[in-house]
């Protein structure tokens, strides 16, 4: 529209990627080059601030950084690669005027790519391709380029979005250069790419103040922090202003900070513009999705639309009978529901429901990793609790039962390829495509049901010997695929408590993996280990020796264990069956039955 102002001092960008394709380091790079963030000897990713994020790689939660480059504020976010959290992204591209889309020139475009891609391409961002990682072996920049075009004409790009300007770049390196055959210096075409080609954001200083709550924070000092960027006006501190609630209600609140990004940490400002990204606190009544205006001229945004959750889980506090004895601080109901409607609160993906009378609460999520980042989380938080496992939401459509639909992508040496695709068979997994890729490895895209993927992945890894790749991306909701395979194998379930011993261990070993080591707490109904033989198995963890005035040729032989498996978390929620729990506790990862009680499971199963 020609009359809509524009401010030309900003340019406000996201960086969407697949996970692990250099997203984070390239904004490291643009830091270091425009002098904005002091780098110390060896010091990298700083956008994943989380420990969380540093020890998986992964960007869980979104950020804001800023840099200033010929006289324009740049205004960076990193947003989350994983479709798990589709929330994070949606609010994010509401805040910005172009995209970069970063892509691996070995791998090309990834699912997680494309599912980050067609929402910008829904909100009409204009986006610049950059292929990142030009310093790998087997790169393949043209190639990519290429593929990557072919997934802007599958989403249905305009034409405008398919002139997109292609920068290619090594964020390790420190470079980026609008042809291959120009010198590799800096980082700079890029920069000269963003001013050209993102459009500055439309903003009228003059107009009654506007702003979408786009993420909340909080801050132990001033309470909660709106995030956002301000579509018209301007604010500053100690100025009355309205919160108009999802109901279409007005409250009155009172600014009382405002925050600016410079490089990549927060500053006080006495004032903020239309055009800004900004945190403002002292609005400790608001909530995502909903508009921060005017007192005299209240008007509202659109609201957001979320994905809605595919994966809901029971979470209740604590009931084993080593519950409290591993560094919890938080064992009630009571501390986990204030938890869960906290999380619910700033984490927009997260529905939370009371059961059972407020024993134990249903939380929804976008998927497995969105619920584990939660559970581990609270974990590291000092909580102590319980999960069931994950089972998907179904919809009905008049008289068909729909469930939610993933698509994945397998990578595998060519060796274990039959194995993976008779495991994929037998869980009703559609092919779309399958290449040999120039490494040699084959390449499945499939459509399978989110139900039969979960405890795959253990299974696949297992498979492929640890070595195969999978990526998976909720899809869509379609009709009810029937019966899926359901874990094959027993467990062995603990006869009564105490400390395991290694003796005993040693001739359980033989009937499958086990999960405990010598001198572990265990208690009556905990799960061992694994029974190879398909029935649940309950076994004595602590029999000793018998000691007889016998001397017997082996008996000065060590035992020898096995080292058992390391129960992560991701493991034990995909391991679990039904009537399994797992148990988190901050030092401790537990399977335990859901009744610990051999007589009160007995009565339960013929139920």
């Amino acid at each position: 529209m020609p009359n809509q102002k524009r401010r030309k001092d900003i340019r406000n960008i996201a960086i969407i990627a697949h996970v692990d394709h250099g997203k984070t380091t390239l904004v490291d790079a643009l830091l270091k080059y425009t002098g904005a963030y002091d780098f110390k000897d060896g010091e990298t990713a700083i956008m994943d601030s989380n420990p969380l994020e540093k020890e998986r790689g992964i960007t869980i939660l979104s950020k804001n950084a800023s840099l200033e480059y010929k006289g324009v504020q740049v205004n960076i976010v990193d947003t989350p690669g994983h479709a798990d959290f589709g929330s994070e992204v949606e609010r994010i591209l509401k805040m910005v005027d172009g995209v970069l889309l970063l892509v691996d020139a070995f791998e090309g475009p990834m699912p997680q790519t494309k599912f980050v891609l067609k929402k910008s391409l829904e909100l009409h961002l204009k986006p610049i391709l950059v292929i990142n990682k030009l310093d790998r072996p087997n790169a393949r920049p043209d190639k990519v380029a290429d593929m990557t075009f072919d997934l802007f004409c599958d989403l249905n790009a305009t034409e405008e979005q398919l002139d997109f300007p292609i920068v290619y770049a090594s964020a390790k390196d420190g470079y980026a250069v609008l042809d291959l055959e120009d010198p590799r210096e800096s980082v700079r075409p890029l920069l000269e790419t963003i001013l050209h080609r993102v459009l500055p954001p439309v903003a009228d200083p003059e107009m009654p103040l506007q702003m979408l709550i786009t993420m909340l924070d909080h801050d132990p000092y001033v309470g909660l922090i709106a995030i956002g960027r301000i579509l018209h006006g301007e604010v500053s501190v100690g100025d009355p202003i309205a919160v108009i609630k999802h109901d279409g209600s007005v409250k009155k609140e009172k600014v009382t900070k405002i925050l600016k990004y410079k490089g990549l940490s927060r500053v006080e400002s006495a004032k903020a513009v239309a055009g800004d990204i900004v945190s403002i606190s002292g609005v400790g009544s608001a909530q995502v999705g909903e508009t921060l205006a005017d007192v005299n001229e209240p008007k509202a945004l659109p609201a957001l639309k979320i994905d809605e959750p595919t994966i809901s889980m029971n979470f209740s506090h604590n009931t084993s009978p080593l519950a409290g004895k591993d560094g919890g601080r938080f064992l009630t109901s009571r501390h986990i529901r204030e938890r869960l409607a906290h999380e619910a609160r700033i984490n927009v993906g997260i529905k939370v429901e009371e059961v059972d009378g407020g024993e134990r609460f249903k939380v929804s999520g976008r998927g497995e990793l969105h619920l584990s980042i939660l559970i581990e989380t609270m974990r590291r938080e000092g909580y102590e609790l319980e999960v069931s496992r994950p089972t998907v939401i179904l919809k009905k459509a008049g008289t068909d039962i729909l469930e939610p639909v993933e698509e994945v992508v397998i990578e595998v040496d060519a060796e274990y390829q039959g194995t993976v695709m008779q495991a994929l068979g037998e869980r009703r997994a559609e092919m779309k495509s399958l290449e040999t890729t120039s490494s040699g490895t084959v390449r499945m895209e499939l459509i399978i049901a989110s139900r039969a993927l979960i405890g795959f992945r253990s299974d696949f890894l297992v498979m492929t010997r640890g070595s195969g790749i999978m990526y998976q991306n909720f899809l869509e909701y379609q009709t009810y695929k029937g019966d899926m395979p359901s874990r094959q194998r027993g467990v062995l379930i603990s006869q009564s408590g105490g400390q395991a011993v290694a003796y005993a261990l040693f001739n359980l070993q033989a009937r499958g993996e086990i999960f405990v080591s010598p001198g572990d707490d265990i208690y009556e109904g905990m799960v061992l280990g694994v029974n190879n033989k398909g029935v649940d198995l309950v076994v004595n963890a602590l029999k000793g020796k018998k000691l007889t005035n016998m001397r017997s040729s082996g008996a000065d032989e060590a035992i020898q264990l096995i080292t058992p498996r390391e129960k992560t978390l991701e493991f034990a929620l995909e391991f679990i069956e039904d009537d399994e729990l797992v148990e988190v506790t901050p030092k401790n990862i537990r399977i335990r039955k859901f009744h610990l009680n051999e007589n009160k499971r007995k009565i339960e199963s013929k139920k």
